[in-house]
Parts: structure tokens; sequence; C-alpha cells
């Protein structure tokens, strides 16, 4: 059996060149629990919550990065999302794989070159998921997109998410639904300069401004904010000490 939600971010990866020292950065920023997996230093880690684990960390090799942060979007069939990415334009960065008793996946890319992971897992439910500023959960998904519009109509059309509203002096922050009962994430033109094409994910937090402190007393930085968004959230973009890019959310100032 597979997770029952399809289509959807279900699983968040950071990619990282010092899993040590992100785990501390993480369990102190987000307050995550971290449990290793495997016996190698460099094996994978899943960051959890108190209902079990929603995303993981796995060490790049020599010569590999940068170190970012990448999501996973459960499919029905790994193998023909992977054609299907490739017909609508986009690549393949791992080809599909197996790991016994968990998963099948494949790294994929977007047109502009934004990269994901398409996965199908062994679990009957999937990781689990918290309610609307629950701390330790994911409430916003952003992509930083070349083109924002040419962008979602290639997620669109692959995973039929649907648009269902904008924001912005454009109109061009495309607000979107992946059938989760409300929006859950959405997708712009990056600025010239910002860091990119990628997906930016939100961690939500017990309040931005204890957040804040915890980001700079961890090492990390605040590239962007805290500020207040429209929905009345707060927000901060932020680089953790090895340089993956991260973003946190929450209901409180």
């Amino acid at each position: 059996m597979s997770d029952p939600s399809p289509c959807q971010f279900r699983w968040y990866e950071l990619q990282t060149t010092d899993a040590a020292a992100a785990k501390a950065f993480y369990r102190a920023v987000v307050g995550w629990s971290a449990q290793h997996l495997g016996p190698q230093p460099e094996g994978y880690t899943t960051f959890n919550t108190a209902a079990g684990g929603v995303a993981g960390m796995m060490t790049l090799g020599e010569g590999e990065g940068p170190a970012q942060w990448v999501g996973y979007i459960a499919v029905d069939d790994v193998d023909a999302y992977a054609d299907r990415v490739t017909a609508a334009g986009g690549s393949i960065r791992q080809p599909p794989f197996d790991v016994p008793g968990m998963l099948r996946f494949c790294g994929v890319a977007d047109p502009q070159g934004a990269p994901f992971v398409v996965f199908k897992g062994t679990s009957p439910e999937g990781p689990p998921r918290g309610g609307p500023g629950q701390p330790g959960y994911i409430g916003w998904h952003e992509l930083m997109a070349n083109d924002g519009s040419k962008a979602f109509d290639f997620y669109s059309g692959l995973f039929g998410w649907t648009q269902t509203g904008a924001f912005g002096p454009a109109g061009d922050y495309l607000l979107w639904s992946d059938g989760r009962g409300a929006d859950a994430g959405a997708t712009t033109t990056r600025p010239e300069g910002a860091r990119g094409p990628a997906w930016n994910f939100y961690f939500q937090v017990d309040g931005i401004a204890a957040a804040v402190e915890r980001v700079k007393a961890a090492g990390g930085a605040v590239a962007v904010g805290p500020f207040q968004v429209p929905t009345g959230g707060w927000i901060l973009q932020g680089i953790d000490p090895q340089g993956a890019s991260f973003c946190l959310l929450s209901d409180k100032a």
C-alpha cells in the first residue's frame, strides 16, 4: 500500500554537507527530534514531530551540492510520472530507484531547473500531517521560478493542481490547491538575483520573533523578514550554517 495523498508534497529532504551540524541547527530552530537510520555515520536521518517523521536528511558526497531542501511528491506510479516529467519538458536527475521496504523514487527537475522528487511509499498512511499553525509541520510550498506562470502550467498539467487566486502588485504570486482542502502553496517569478529556480518550504514554528533569535543563536542567518503576509501569518526566509535556504511560518509575531 502507498500514501493515500497522491500528487501532494508529503516528504522533505535536506541535502547537506554536515549532517551533525545541520541536525543541531534544525532541532534548535524548528523543535524537531532526530533519528539516525543505519550504522554508517553518513546514513539517513529523519526529523520528527511527536507523531512521527516529517522530513529527512542525507549527507552530500565530495563535490556534490549545493546544500538544499528538496520536496517529495507522492504519485501512484513513479516510472510513469518520470516519463510524464520528461514529456512535459522536465529532466531526470536520478533514475527510478527502490529503497527496499520503504519507497520507490525518482529525482527530477522541472523545465526551468527546480529539483523535486516523485515517489511511492510503502506506508499505508504516509507521514503524519499537522494542522494549520501546528509547530514542526510544513505549512506552505513556494516555487521561485524564472517564469512563475509557465512553471504553474507544468505542475498543474502534471499533478492536477488548480489555481485559486493571486497576490502581489502584478498578480504574479499564484496560489494553488492540491486537493487538501486549502491552499497548499504558490508559484511566482523570482526577483532578479534571488536564489532559484527552487522550491521553498515553510516550517511552522510557535512564534516568529522567538524563531529569529533561535536562528541567530544556532549560527544561521535571516535573509528576508520577518514580515506579515496578507493571510495574517508571519514569515522569514533564512540560510542555515551549511548554506541551505529554509523558511519559517507562524501565526504569531
